[in-house]
């Protein structure tokens, strides 16, 4: 099965709406990005499906996932792996951290966790090397810690300056390629800041 279904697979195996505010789960369809509250948002389908693609999430992979929110990408991601993979989703704010662990841990997928970033660190360094690290949130140079992070071979989703971006390592070797204007909410490593 190829990228396309695999992504497709997922959105069907974990629908949307597990993951957001009662208030809004009936817009769950609605391909666009949809308030969280804390400032953040459960982004645009569209979106969430280009930046997989460009992920290409093999089975077994180890996947971190930076600005997890409301665990939806990361319950997608923990599709795409399946049971052999693991992936840890981190999140800023404390009370998003909270609410997308519980929504994860009502789907059922012990590979997977969401966990409060600490201060001041980008990504989880103490647990790289990663095959995959995807961000969603937006970047204003490309975050050379979540680089540092990456194994060989590995691929890195990131929104850099309003372009997606795809890092790749492969023997040593970094590649980067640019794929679409595209609007997030603001990476920081620092709550507020």
């Amino acid at each position: 099965m190829d990228a396309v279904d695999r992504v497709q697979e997922a959105f069907v195996a974990v629908p949307r709406a597990r993951f957001l505010p009662r208030g809004a789960r009936s817009r769950a369809a609605h391909d666009g990005p949809i308030l969280i509250g804390h400032g953040q948002t459960n982004s645009q389908p569209r979106t969430v499906a280009d930046m997989l693609r460009l992920l290409d999430v093999q089975p077994g992979d180890r996947v971190l996932d930076v600005g997890a929110g409301s665990g939806w990408t990361t319950a997608l991601l923990a599709h795409l792996t399946g049971p052999d993979g693991e992936v840890v989703g981190v999140e800023l704010e404390p009370a998003l951290a909270r609410w997308g662990a519980a929504n994860l841990a009502a789907a059922r997928m012990p590979w997977a966790e969401i966990h409060e970033a600490r201060d001041g660190v980008l990504g989880d360094p103490d647990r790289s090397p990663w095959d995959r690290i995807l961000v969603s949130a937006e970047a204003r140079t490309l975050p050379q810690p979540l680089v540092d992070q990456l194994g060989d071979p590995a691929r890195l989703v990131v929104p850099v300056a309003g372009t997606m971006t795809l890092v790749v390592r492969d023997h040593g070797a970094l590649t980067t390629t640019r794929h679409g204007r595209y609007r997030f909410v603001p990476l920081r490593a620092t709550p507020g800041a």
